[in-house]
C-alpha cells in the first residue's frame, strides 16, 4: 500500500475557510481552485500557511509543474457547457479575490481550470457523498482501465493506493477514472467527454459484461431491435435530463421523474439493467433526502444484488450501498438484517480503505464490535 500526500485539499469542516468556500461554491462545481487561490491569498498577505517557505515553494512548484508540463488539455475539445462552467468559476474567482490578487489573462485561467477539471480527484465520504476536490500529482500519473488493479481512497489529505488484484513486478497499475456501472459505449463516451480518450482494456475489447448490463425482459412477444434501441436512447436522455433537473426541480418532482422513467423503461428492461439501476439510485437518494425511509429501503434492496454483479471486486459503490442499507435497517429497528448489511460493507471497506481507517472504526462502533 502506497500513500501520497495531497498537494492541496478542500475538505469539509475546515472552519477558518468554510465561509469563503460556501460563497464560491454557489458559482460552480470546481472547489479545488478555491483552495488553491486561498493558499495564494494567504501567502500574498504574509499569513501563516503552516508550512515553511521552502516547503510552500516545493508544493507550489510541484503543482504547477504537474499542471503545465505533465498533462495537456486541448481547449478546442471543450464543449460550450464546459466552457460556460469554467467561465462561471473564473467569474467567482475574480468576484471574491480580485481585490487581493492580480491574475494572468483570462485565456491562461481557462487553460488552468480545464487542466484541474481533467486531472483533479473528487474526495467522497464512506457513503460516496461529495466532500471536495484535490490534486494528487503522483496518483494522477496512473492510467485508466475499466478493469483496475488498484483502488484509490483518501484519509485526510493523504491518498492511499491498494491492490484489488494480484500485481506482479513490472505490471502497470491502473485505476478507474469513471463509474464502472455502465456499458462499454457509455463508459467510453464519458471518458472521451471528460478526458479526451477511449479505453481499450480487456473489458472494453470483449464487452463481456454488456449483455447483463443491458438485459431486456423475456416476454412472450419480445420487443423488436428498434424498440430496444429506442429505449436505450430514451434511457441515456433521461439520465442526462435528470442530472440537469436537479438544479431546478423540487425533490418531489424529481422523485416523480424517477418513478415515471422506471415505469417506462421497465416495460423493456429488467430491474438489473443499469439504466433502471441508475434511476433507482437517484430515487433512493431523493427518498433519503425526503426522509421517506421505507421508499429508500425499497430501492436499495433492488439495487444491491445487481450492483454486486456489475461492479468489480471491492467496489466502493457496492460498499456504500451495503452501508446505506445497513444504516436504514438499523434506523428502522431491523437489527439482525442491518448487522449483516453493515458487516458486508465492512468486509469490502477493510480491503479498500485499510483496517486502520477511521471509517472502519466508525462502522465497528455501530456494530458494537
Amino acid at each position: 500500500m502506497r500513500q501520497v500526500q495531497a498537494s492541496l485539499l478542500l475538505q469539509r469542516g475546515l472552519p477558518e475557510r468554510r465561509l469563503a468556500h460556501a460563497q464560491v461554491g454557489m458559482f460552480g462545481h470546481v472547489f479545488l481552485w478555491t483552495e488553491l487561490v486561498s493558499l495564494g491569498n494567504r501567502q500574498a498577505h504574509g499569513e501563516d500557511t503552516g508550512q515553511t517557505g521552502s516547503q510552500t515553494s516545493i508544493c507550489e512548484s510541484k503543482i504547477f509543474f504537474f499542471l503545465y508540463c505533465c498533462f495537456s488539455t486541448d481547449l478546442s475539445k471543450l464543449d460550450n457547457e464546459k466552457k460556460e462552467l469554467i467561465e462561471s468559476d473564473i467569474a467567482a474567482l475574480h468576484r471574491f479575490y480580485s481585490k487581493n490578487l492580480h491574475y494572468t489573462d483570462n485565456a491562461a485561467l481557462v487553460f488552468l481550470f480545464a487542466q484541474v477539471n481533467c486531472n483533479g480527484f473528487t474526495i467522497e465520504d464512506e457513503e460516496l457523498s461529495h466532500l471536495g476536490s484535490a490534486i494528487f500529482p503522483d496518483v494522477a500519473l496512473m492510467n485508466h482501465s475499466c478493469c483496475p488493479n488498484i483502488i484509490v481512497t483518501f484519509k485526510g489529505t493523504v491518498a492511499e493506493i491498494r491492490a484489488v488484484q494480484e500485481i506482479h513486478a513490472g505490471d502497470e497499475v491502473f485505476t478507474s477514472y469513471i463509474d464502472l456501472l455502465y456499458p462499454t459505449e457509455d463508459r467510453n463516451d464519458r471518458l472521451m467527454d471528460s478526458y479526451f480518450f477511449t479505453c481499450d482494456c480487456r473489458e472494453c475489447s470483449t464487452k463481456q459484461k454488456d449483455p447483463a448490463k443491458l438485459e431486456i425482459r423475456k416476454l412472450s412477444d419480445p420487443p423488436s431491435h428498434q424498440t430496444v434501441k429506442d429505449m436505450i436512447k430514451y434511457a441515456r436522455n433521461i439520465v442526462e435530463e435528470f442530472r440537469r433537473a436537479k438544479h431546478y426541480k423540487t425533490p418531489s418532482e424529481l422523485l416523480e421523474m424517477c418513478e415515471l422513467s422506471l415505469d417506462k423503461m421497465g416495460s423493456v428492461f429488467v430491474d438489473s439493467n443499469v439504466y433502471m439501476l441508475h434511476m433507482m439510485y437517484q430515487a433512493m437518494g431523493v427518498c433519503l433526502y425526503l426522509q421517506e425511509w421505507d421508499g429508500a429501503l425499497k430501492y436499495g434492496e433492488k439495487i444491491i444484488k445487481p450492483y454486486s454483479k456489475h461492479y468489480p471486486a471491492y467496489s466502493l459503490n457496492v460498499a456504500s450501498m451495503w452501508l446505506k442499507l445497513g444504516r436504514l435497517y438499523m434506523g428502522l429497528e431491523k437489527t439482525t438484517i442491518g448487522t449483516k448489511a453493515l458487516k458486508k460493507a465492512l468486509a469490502i471497506m477493510q480491503i479498500a480503505h485499510g483496517p486502520d481507517h477511521h471509517y472502519i472504526a466508525e462502522i465497528k462502533k455501530e456494530l458494537e464490535l
